[in-house]
């Protein structure tokens, strides 16, 4: 019995949709679902993109202030800049650059994400991804979970060729991603030299996406992503994704199972219908999501 190894099919190439403020810290390029792209990389929901950018020191933390999200996973990847959460199951903690915030909102919570004490005093870089990841409608009203991940529990892949990945969440070469999952997922950063080239297996079946941070990448030799803030979405069909680096380049790898299941979303919910949207919202105005 031969196995074939066959490529992802490009089905294209984007840069940000949408270019906007979050709160006062967060300033950010939005790649899906601005682009009109939601189907195609379920189970993923949103990213966006913080960053870099300047911030001058100052007195008061700048971020987004208490607000409620029920129903899917908050995933922040911190590249500078650290930042502050705190929600009302009782978690805190920072995240500094190389660390991972993965909070799982599903019932409801109300948090708060704010620049850090001495990040804000000292001023500097900031730069973070933003990703919410959907839970199927099993999970969506569990209870809410938060993982704070280190860089020192996520493991890292060395490339022979001078790159490496680091697997947050899914497996890569035998070495399991720091995070739990709710569905099969896998988020690695993707880290290359200019000149390099590298195949990195990707399940069959799973939607899956490139994102670029900076840099200048062929993507399974059709697609191009060059410059800052571009995704490359690649068909489901297929077990592997061939990069090449035309320069050095930093790229977020995201690949999942779909969750082939209704979305009805309204800000920071997103369930299955609209009846529990409704009731998403009355149970936020009633105070039932807690408070920090």
């Amino acid at each position: 019995m031969s196995t074939t190894i066959t490529q992802k099919k490009v089905l294209g190439t984007y840069g940000p949709g949408s270019t906007h403020w979050v709160g006062d810290g967060f300033p950010v390029r939005n790649l899906f679902p601005s682009n009109g792209i939601q189907l195609e990389v379920s189970p993923f929901l949103m990213l966006d993109y913080a960053g870099p950018q300047y911030f001058k020191p100052a007195s008061q933390p700048r971020g987004v202030g208490e607000h409620p999200h029920r129903g899917f996973e908050t995933v922040t990847i911190a590249y500078q800049g650290s930042v502050g959460h705190r929600d009302s199951a009782g978690n805190s903690g920072v995240i500094f650059p190389g660390d991972v915030q993965w909070m799982t909102a599903a019932s409801g919570v109300l948090h708060e994400e704010m620049h850090e004490a001495e990040f804000t005093k000292n001023g500097g870089i900031f730069e973070m991804i933003q990703l919410w990841v959907n839970l199927p409608a099993a999970n969506k009203m569990s209870k809410p979970g938060y993982q704070a991940i280190t860089k020192e529990q996520i493991p890292t892949i060395d490339f022979a060729t001078g790159g490496n990945a680091r697997v947050i969440a899914g497996a890569l070469n035998g070495s399991q991603g720091a995070a739990k999952t709710f569905t099969p997922l896998n988020v690695w950063d993707v880290n290359l030299k200019a000149g390099e080239q590298v195949e990195l297996p990707v399940p069959e079946g799973h939607n899956t996406a490139i994102v670029l941070r900076k840099g200048d990448v062929e993507v399974n030799e059709t697609g191009k992503l060059s410059g800052e803030a571009r995704i490359a979405v690649l068909g489901s069909e297929g077990d592997t994704v061939a990069l090449k680096a035309e320069a050095d380049s930093n790229l977020l790898l995201l690949s999942g199972e779909p969750i082939n299941e209704p979305i009805a979303s309204y800000g920071p919910f997103v369930m299955n219908t609209r009846e529990e949207i409704a009731q998403a919202v009355d149970d936020f105005r009633n105070g039932r999501f807690g408070k920090l």
